[in-house]
């Protein structure tokens, strides 16, 4: 997310170099495209968001389950212990 928020205020940057070399006319061009290219990234940074809470979740529930499992084997394994 860091790198697409850096890559974002790159082009934005080099977006106002052109200020300076640019018609209004190139420039609102300029301007529109920097704006299109931070809102996809903006998009696939809430996307990418998506997916890391998808996989925390998994990951959540499956560390559950794996100490729920060590749980009943420990029982099992002081049950047995005990005959």
């Amino acid at each position: 997310m860091k790198t697409t928020l850096l890559k974002t205020l790159a082009v934005v940057a080099v977006g106002g170099l052109l200020v300076g070399c640019a018609t209004d006319k190139e420039l609102r061009a300029e301007v529109d495209e920097v704006r299109a290219i931070a809102e996809k990234a903006a998009a696939d940074a809430a996307a990418a968001q998506s997916s890391a809470d998808a996989a925390m979740a998994a990951a959540s529930s499956a560390k559950a389950q794996s100490e729920e499992t060590e749980a009943k084997i420990d029982r099992m394994f002081k049950k047995a212990m005990y005959k």
